[in-house]
């Protein structure tokens, strides 16, 4: 069985988490954000860089029913997958970046290579 983490959060809230987390990155293409969420999201990011080095119809609409922006599966599919052609795999990476002033949650943070 998988282990991950639930980060505080019922199964609702952690898919809307990583759904938000993941469009974020996709965009910015570099956030800051919670160690643990950065662990957790890595794995899904990759999974859509590779879905999306497929570049057919079915993989863009499955990139569409987890990612909120339409313009963002857009740039996934035209500018961020091509990049990667020739890479299997590692198209993320977490830098851990120290303590969060206000609770001293560990932060990193998560880019695409």
């Amino acid at each position: 069985m998988a282990q991950y983490q639930k980060l505080g959060r019922d199964s609702s809230a952690r898919k809307a988490l990583f759904r938000t987390v993941v469009t974020a990155l996709f965009d910015k293409e570099r956030i800051e954000t919670t160690e643990g969420k950065a662990q957790e999201v890595k794995g899904i990011a990759e999974e859509f860089i590779t879905l999306a080095k497929r570049g057919d119809l079915h993989a863009r609409r499955q990139a569409m029913s987890f990612i909120y922006d339409e313009s963002v599966v857009k740039k996934l599919f035209e500018n961020i997958a091509p990049r990667y052609a020739d890479r299997t795999g590692g198209y993320t990476r977490v830098i851990k970046t120290g303590v969060r002033k206000g609770d001293s949650a560990p932060m990193a943070i998560l880019e695409l290579v």
